[in-house]
């Protein structure tokens, strides 16, 4: 094993409950500005808008007020973003023991990398704010090959940047079907973060459960 490449939301940040949090402070801050609607009608209607659009879709206010008044009243709109970025940079932290691990696995000699499905620019600000940018020799962004997990072009455009082979990477990821199985396409081992898993296995089997981020140590 000469690398280790991992996902990023749900595997080196808690991703989904940041995203809850953040989008319960945005709708009550556009209720609180003008929004006719519960709350709890109105969180269910995001999501299942963000079910339609991808967890990332930028442009998710709009389309959720445009569903449920019509128009976009930009009183509303400009409560709900800051109210959701102002929760989304506080709470943005890596899950516990990620940075003393990842300082245990560089000190062993190891490369690491990232190899996610969120923008460019976005998995960047994360790391950036978690203060991780630091630890990964290759990032690969759903930017830069314009697929996602599980086609193998992320995999191999890390692959190509590291300067290894598969058999030589051990990939760690949340998702089975997306992480595990795109991985595993391709001759890598791998580990499913079982602390961050949201999506049902499906017959789809890591080499590696973890537990706790920091049982890689044990594994390397």
């Amino acid at each position: 094993m000469k690398a280790i490449l991992f996902d990023l939301d749900n595997t080196l940040i808690d991703f989904m409950q940041m995203k809850k949090i953040s989008v319960e402070a945005a709708i009550s801050a556009m209720i609180d500005a003008g929004l006719k609607m519960k709350k709890e009608a109105a969180y269910k209607k995001l999501f299942a808008l963000y079910g339609i659009h991808g967890i990332e879709h930028q442009q998710i206010f709009q389309k959720f007020l445009k569903k449920v008044s019509g128009k976009i009243d930009y009183r509303i709109l400009s409560n709900g973003v800051a109210a959701y970025r102002h929760m989304q940079s506080g709470y943005l932290t890596p899950y516990p023991r990620v940075r003393s691990t990842l300082l245990a696995l560089r000190e062993k000699g190891l490369k690491l990398g990232i190899v996610s499905d969120a923008p460019r620019m976005k998995a960047w600000l994360r790391l950036a704010e978690m203060n991780l940018t630091d630890f990964f020799d290759v990032v690969i962004t759903l930017d830069d090959t314009g697929k996602r997990k599980p086609s193998s072009l992320p995999f191999k455009s890390a692959l190509k940047k590291l300067g290894l082979k598969a058999e030589e990477i051990l990939f760690v990821g949340d998702n089975p079907m997306r992480d595990i199985a795109g991985a595993k396409k391709l001759g890598m081992r791998t580990a499913l973060a079982k602390y961050g898993q949201i999506f049902p296995n499906k017959g789809v089997k890591a080499d590696f459960v973890l537990k706790d981020f920091s049982d890689l140590k044990k594994i390397v």
